[in-house]
């Protein structure tokens, strides 16, 4: 079985004023990967200067990284009041070039068919640099890469995206406060408008609303009580982990589901 590949950078996050630690879609990825038991290779950047705090954590989950500095290390403030989040946006990471993505990228993921990027800004990932990492490959992308601004303060979101970033997205992960802000929903009619012929929208303790073949399913969760940091970039490296394993849409996110919430549960306990 081959492994999937993850595309993103390392953030290093402080969740309800408490002390750094490692963050970032490529680190949740993992931590999800790691969970369902599926070999990935997990492509990320931070700082020089943050690499022997924010890295360790990453290589522990036991999967292979490959990690280059990209300055400064991308970093968030998070406070939580229930699935309430304030998320403020203390520094930003330089964009992945194509270059990157046809050299040491291309090289760290040979052999490596699915790949998930995701990024935490819209800044991380151009267009180009989008189409260079779906060459060969089948792409899922998250959508905090077309909503979240890249603009230091209190965390903005806007609907203005380069639509040219989905042109190479095979499926696209979306919470539900980027669906509304995107499409204006995400029944059948609203999430065709990407163009994407297969969409995930997670809805937090409601679980998720799947998008294929022109259809739209719902997928229930269980409420946990838990704190749901990396929930939606565990969520998508499952998804797509099953879907590389031959899983339907709608059956790889009742794993997906079922998978993250144990994650989450046994991460609070």
């Amino acid at each position: 079985m081959r492994p999937i590949g993850i595309v993103g950078n390392l953030s290093r996050d402080r969740i309800d004023g408490g002390p750094p630690c490692t963050g970032g879609g490529a680190f949740h990825c993992a931590r999800g990967l790691r969970a369902f038991g599926r070999l990935g290779v997990i492509v990320t950047r931070s700082s020089v200067d943050d690499r022997r705090e924010l890295l360790p954590p990453l290589v522990r989950l036991g999967l292979p990284v490959r990690w280059r500095p990209g300055e400064p290390t991308t970093a968030f403030a998070l406070d939580y009041d229930g699935e309430e989040r304030r998320l403020a946006v203390e520094a930003i990471s330089e964009p992945w070039a194509a270059e990157d993505a046809l050299g040491w990228v291309r090289n760290s993921l040979r052999g490596v068919e699915w790949v998930h990027v995701a990024p935490l800004l819209r800044s991380d990932f151009p267009p180009e640099t989008i189409a260079a990492l779906a060459r060969g490959r089948r792409l899922s992308l998250d959508g905090q890469g077309l909503a979240r601004v890249s603009a230091v303060g209190p965390l903005q979101l806007d609907p203005h995206y380069d639509p040219e970033v989905l042109r190479h997205v095979s499926i696209l992960k979306l919470a539900e406060d980027e669906a509304q802000l995107l499409v204006g929903g995400f029944d059948e009619r609203t999430l065709s408008h990407l163009g994407v012929p297969e969409i995930v929208v997670t809805l937090g303790s409601r679980g998720s609303i799947v998008y294929a073949d022109g259809l739209v399913e719902h997928v229930p969760a269980r409420p946990r009580a838990a704190d749901p940091t990396g929930a939606g970039d565990a969520f998508a490296a499952v998804y797509l982990a099953c879907r590389a394993t031959r899983f339907s849409p709608v059956a790889a996110a009742q794993r997906a589901t079922a998978l993250v919430g144990d994650l989450l549960v046994g991460r609070a306990a």
